[in-house]
């Protein structure tokens, strides 16, 4: 069942796209969907975001765990720019090839009003088992009235 209010507050994957090459112009982070508590981020791999011994680093594959997971909960409740990383664990699984693209894909477990959790699960483009996978939470901020 579809509540307005809470479609209102949903922002579209243009405005997501918007917000983050904004206020995070640093990330190679790419939206691919979100929407109904999910999210999809691509993030291109280059030179720059390998480790010796020709793999992905894990730094990248956290920012792009913790990117997936933002990106899903600000689909949920909307652009609020004050929501952060309570909390981030990461299982490394097997080596990412430095060739192809990370692609992490998100699921909220629970939304509440002042805390979120997700689990995430990153990919190589093109291979079906995870390199990696994330927990991660969210703290939400108080909706501020007027």
């Amino acid at each position: 069942m579809n509540d307005p209010e809470t479609d209102r507050l949903r922002p579209s994957k243009e405005e997501l796209s918007l917000f983050l090459e904004k206020e995070f112009p640093q990330t190679k982070c790419r939206i691919v969907e979100v929407g109904n508590q999910t999210a999809t981020i691509a993030h291109e791999i280059g030179e720059a975001e390998l480790r010796p011994g020709g793999t992905v680093s894990g730094p990248v594959l956290m920012e792009v765990a913790d990117v997936a997971l933002y990106v899903a909960l600000l689909g949920e409740i909307g652009i609020v720019p004050l929501a952060v990383t309570t909390g981030l664990t990461i299982n490394f699984l097997r080596k990412p090839p430095a060739t192809q693209q990370i692609i992490a894909v998100c699921t909220l477990l629970k939304v509440g009003r002042t805390l979120a959790t997700g689990e995430v699960r990153l990919y190589s483009e093109g291979h079906k088992e995870p390199v990696a996978h994330a927990v991660g939470t969210y703290s939400i901020p108080p909706v501020q009235r007027s």
